[in-house]
């Protein structure tokens, strides 16, 4: 994006099973990039390998580490040891030009078809809720407009606060007076300092719903540095818990 080549970004930032993503975790704070939507996408891997192989012949599975991590349990009942990828994608060519009898990956349907390998298992997941949020990241704050009181929004921030006693414990005070349902927060430490923290936080609501705008107003006294990361719709998985398909 910042070579100008693609105008927006749609990165995986948590799942259900193996929790957040660590790479972008630490990528958030440090790009300019604002965040403009979510989704929630249902996760299904399929093991799978050269033809002709068999699951008895397997002794490892291939991948990347969220995917591994979201199969533990069927690695462990087949007693097959997890080897770290790049990407599943990867994982699975390079399975298909590996030669091997012995190896297979774990990957979506699309990576067998593309890369001529049979499926030995299907949805090998550890749990069918499975799923993964993505975030669709932008140059550009949109800061997306309240049409009516039914709509649900995330909003999305990083903050510091000041060095002082209490002072996280105060910067949050405003949340909970306010009625105002935070839903995640996380620290970063900045340059490397133990002592220096950097907050990530979304919460429910509109910056111009009024308890989220006055929750927002009180954080910022006891902050060194507010920063909207996105204002955007939330998706109905969020309420229903239900994927469409």
């Amino acid at each position: 994006m910042r070579s100008g080549h693609a105008e927006l970004a749609m990165l995986p930032v948590e799942n259900s099973i193996a929790g957040r993503v660590a790479d972008i975790h630490h990528l958030l704070p440090e790009s300019s990039l604002r965040m403009q939507a979510e989704h929630f996408q249902p996760i299904r891997f399929h093991l799978m390998a050269r033809p002709g192989v068999t699951l008895d012949d397997v002794r490892e599975a291939h991948s990347h580490t969220m995917a591994l991590g979201q199969c533990r349990i069927f690695l462990r009942r087949h007693d097959i040891l997890a080897v770290t990828a790049v990407d599943t994608a990867g994982a699975a060519r390079e399975v298909s030009e590996s030669g091997r009898h012995d190896i297979a990956a774990i990957a979506p349907m699309m990576a067998a078809e593309v890369y001529g390998l049979n499926i030995l298992a299907q949805n090998i997941e550890d749990h069918a809720h499975n799923t993964t949020r993505f975030v669709v990241m932008g140059k550009t704050l949109l800061h997306a407009e309240r049409m009516s009181a039914e709509q649900d929004f995330v909003t999305a921030f990083l903050f510091r606060v000041r060095n002082t006693p209490a002072a996280l414990y105060k910067a949050m005070g405003g949340f909970a007076t306010n009625g105002v349902n935070m839903t995640k927060l996380e620290s970063y430490m900045v340059d490397g300092s133990f002592t220096a923290t950097q907050f990530y936080a979304e919460v429910d609501g509109h910056p111009d719903d009024r308890n989220v705008r006055l929750a927002l107003e009180e954080l910022d006294f006891f902050t060194s540095q507010l920063d909207i990361m996105g204002v955007y719709l939330a998706h109905p998985y969020r309420r229903s818990g239900r994927h469409d398909d």
